[in-house]
């Protein structure tokens, strides 16, 4: 069975990939661009850890969204302190048209519960409304330092750990407790679908 991970160059999400790798899934990798909101770092970073889990059996084909063209819509139009919220809502429903695209059945994410502010359980749940298809949490119970340490057995950890700009659209005090039928309120400022299609229109194909 085939799935999308969508790779960020952090720490959590090859991780997430090799588990399931691991597990014998067909894996293939999306990565959102923030530039120019963060620098071109993560995006070579994610390139490099897609490359290093090819040994494990991880996919050929590297997929790359300019986000940071999204990041500007949502920032321009929608209430500042959901912004996490927002992007990660757009993520999953680019990363599930692109999954219903390749033949995909799930997407697969790093995230953790309660590691960051977008992670929390009232978050996640307004985040993952936003698409039907499956979203696949392998690390969702796993604390810190039992990613770190699965990082560093599988050698991806020094990769991730390079030096980026942090994202500069997070803001400085995020919602912990998303409000779903809030968040769909304020979406409703935005054309949400002719963004979507945009995105998919720009997006960048590598083999790896």
């Amino acid at each position: 069975m085939k799935v999308l991970v969508l790779i960020s160059g952090g720490i959590d999400s090859p991780v997430a990939a090799y588990l399931m790798i691991q597990k014998g899934f067909k894996v293939e990798y999306v990565h959102f661009d923030n530039q120019p909101f963060t620098d071109e770092v993560p995006r070579e970073k994610a390139i490099q850890l897609a490359k290093h889990l090819k040994q494990f059996g991880g996919g050929n084909t590297f997929y790359i969204i300019h986000h940071g063209l999204t990041q500007t819509e949502i920032l321009k139009s929608l209430e500042r302190k959901y912004t996490c919220i927002f992007c990660r809502r757009f993520m999953y429903r680019i990363g599930e048209r692109l999954a219903e695209f390749i033949g995909a059945e799930a997407l697969v994410t790093g995230e953790n519960l309660g590691q960051v502010a977008s992670q929390t359980l009232h978050n996640l749940r307004a985040e993952s409304e936003a698409i039907r298809i499956p979203i696949i949490r392998p690390l969702i119970g796993f604390d810190k330092q039992e990613i770190v340490d699965l990082a560093k057995k599988i050698g991806t950890y020094e990769i991730s750990i390079i030096r980026s700009l942090c994202c500069t659209v997070t803001p400085r005090y995020p919602e912990t407790r998303a409000i779903l039928d809030k968040i769909k309120r304020e979406e409703g400022k935005l054309e949400i679908n002719d963004i979507i299609d945009l995105r998919l229109k720009e997006m960048e194909s590598l083999d790896i």
